[in-house]
């Protein structure tokens, strides 16, 4: 099984768990928890295939499929829907950064090999990582988490930096992309405990200052 395939697979698990638990947040029924879990999970691959001008990865195999639906069946065995906000919303936060640097590898990786220019490498990192949790938030009428999280589409873009520059030195293999998104994951999940955010623009804040 070659590197691609591996973090797929780790993304497409972690993203369809969260997308699960945010279709139980929403108190959807099973067919929109499904679709939730589905959008989440293949989105952003969708739309990476679509710019690099190839079928969906997700059409062409069945390996995500399968992943999906063993990840719904097992989360509804273990009852996960049923554990308190708290633990909930920390299993989503663990869930959804996982699938955050495994998305933002293999969308380096697929920039990469069609010979990107950097804005295109993180570019096509950053959608791979972001898009199917935008076309997810965006259906359960949500402001996308990409775009008012603490340290979220940053880790994406660091990801795809840090790879493309082993890349450029000779030195991207399995074991240093293992300890780029090692590092990566816990850059996210550091920053998520200790609540680091970017600097926002506050409407009328000057203002406020003069009065």
């Amino acid at each position: 099984m070659d590197l691609f395939t591996i973090a797929d697979i780790i993304g497409i698990c972690a993203f369809a768990l969260a997308g699960f638990l945010v279709g139980v947040r929403k108190e959807l029924d099973i067919l929109g928890i499904c679709i939730a879990a589905f959008l989440t999970a293949l989105g952003g691959g969708i739309i990476r295939d679509t710019i690099v001008q190839t079928t969906p990865f997700a059409f062409r195999e069945i390996y995500p499929f399968i992943c999906i639906v063993s990840v719904i069946v097992l989360a509804i065995a273990l009852k996960v829907h049923q554990r308190q906000n708290l633990d909930q919303n920390r299993l989503f936060i663990v869930a959804d950064s996982i699938g955050l640097v495994a998305f933002s590898i293999t969308g380096t990786l697929i920039a990469l090999e069609n010979n990107l220019n950097i804005f295109g490498v993180i570019f096509l990192a950053f959608l791979t990582a972001t898009g199917g949790g935008i076309v997810r938030d965006a259906l359960v009428n949500e402001i996308p988490f990409v775009l008012n999280a603490d340290f979220y589409g940053s880790v994406a873009i660091i990801t795809a930096m840090l790879i493309l520059l082993a890349d450029m030195l000779g030195v991207l293999d399995h074991t240093a992309i293992f300890i780029i998104g090692t590092l990566c994951l816990a850059l996210r999940l550091f920053a998520y405990f200790r609540g680091w955010q970017l600097p926002k623009l506050i409407k009328g804040a000057a203002d406020s200052e003069k009065t």
